[in-house]
This record gives C-alpha cells, structure tokens and sequence, in this order.
C-alpha cells in the first residue's frame, strides 16, 4: 500500500484542524425549550462530527510517523 506524499498529508491535517476549530468555535446551540424541528442542527450530529475529525486527525498523524516496527 502506498502512502501519500508529505506535503499531502501536512495539507490534510492543516484542513482537519482548521475543520475542528471551526466545529468548536461554533459552539453547541442552546436546544433547550425548542421543538426538535426548529433546531438548527443536532447536538448529537455536532459531536459525532468532533470524534470523527479527532479520529481523522489522529490517522493522518499515525500516517505522518510512518510504519513502526516490532523494536518500537
């Protein structure tokens, strides 16, 4: 299996980090005493969306370190 360039993978972490503080910044609405269909989103969704970029970030970070041994 190959895997991407440096550059690529600098790029992607850039944008997944970049993604997160916007996820972040943006702040959890407050739902409270709002019909379910008035929401603009779901804080549910918004926290899944958290994990999944941490767990993207995580990946590519793990791709950056390159292969480890058994030594290590």
């Amino acid at each position: 299996m190959s895997v991407p360039g440096d550059g690529f993978l600098h790029e992607l972490e850039l944008e997944v980090r970049e993604e997160m503080i916007l996820t972040e910044s943006s702040g959890p609405e407050d739902t409270s005493g709002l019909p379910v269909g008035e929401w603009l989103f779901d804080p549910a969704d918004a926290e899944r969306d958290q994990v999944g970029l941490q767990a993207l970030l995580g990946a590519v970070q793990a791709l950056e370190d390159g292969p480890r041994t058994a030594d290590e």
